[in-house]
């Protein structure tokens, strides 16, 4: 019977290199599209490469906004959606910290808040922003996401995958919800699942590019390149695509040979 402790190494090791082949392919990918994401595992407002014109762009554009009026909530999201994308998550916190202060209870101000200290690694605090600002007998399913999200990034997918479930139970056939649960299971190297769910979501109205190229990742991953590629094809210039698939590839062949 194989010990706990060896089942547990072997399962963070599959969880290691599945991470790494999506790592490497959002760094090929780069700055592959510039339309507005869905879901909490990714940007709410759309992909922009840190230190891209574009990225430069929007904060100086939410800069501005955020400088005539400090609380106005439309503002502070924006400002710091900018400032996260364009890597500078310290600043964004601060924005969202006092934006909190001054909207205690707008929840939308308090999932950002919560998503940026767990991009910080402060996950702790940000799991005590997100269920403060819930409310037992009017839950807000996107702050449902977002605490799902963090348990995903600490490894505990089973609690984020029950918490994904109850928000679909307020918001059916989500696509940002059925994409965070897609890209749970892939975290777990649950890739049948995976797909299942990636497709599903893709085929709704309101997808977007970010599920597409998820569910091009799932199938790239689990060796069906030439399906990947027409997904992907479908979002990025097609010779991107295929460079993307390639490398990818690669890197998986050369992981099973190691």
């Amino acid at each position: 019977m194989q010990s706990p402790r060896i089942g547990s190494v072997r399962r963070r090791t599959r969880i290691a290199t599945t991470l790494l082949a999506m790592s490497a392919l959002v760094v090929v990918t780069g700055c592959a599209s510039n339309r507005a994401n869905t879901g909490t595992h990714s940007p709410a407002s759309g992909y922009t490469s840190p230190g891209s014109s574009q990225a430069f762009a929007q904060v100086s554009k939410w800069s501005k906004a955020y400088e005539r009026d400090r609380k106005d909530r439309s503002a502070i999201l924006g400002y710091s959606s900018a400032l996260s994308q364009n890597g500078q998550v310290p600043q964004a916190m601060a924005v969202l910290r006092s934006g909190v202060i001054a909207h205690p209870k707008d929840r939308e101000i308090a999932s950002a808040y919560g998503k940026v200290l767990a991009m910080n690694g402060r996950f702790d605090e940000a799991l005590n922003v997100i269920r403060g600002a819930q409310r037992p007998d009017t839950p807000d399913w996107k702050l449902m996401s977002a605490e799902a999200a963090i348990y995903d990034q600490t490894g505990n997918h089973d609690k984020a995958r029950s918490l994904y479930k109850q928000a679909l139970m307020i918001a059916p056939n989500d696509p940002s919800l059925l994409n965070n649960l897609g890209l749970s299971y892939l975290l777990s190297n649950d890739l049948p699942d995976a797909e299942y769910t990636l497709r599903k979501a893709a085929a709704l109205p309101g997808a977007d590019s970010r599920v597409r190229q998820n569910l091009a990742l799932v199938l790239g991953i689990q060796g069906k390149f030439d399906e990947a590629i027409q997904v992907a094809q479908a979002e990025i210039d097609p010779q991107q695509a295929q460079a993307n698939i390639a490398y990818l590839r690669t890197m998986m062949q050369k992981r099973q040979q190691g």
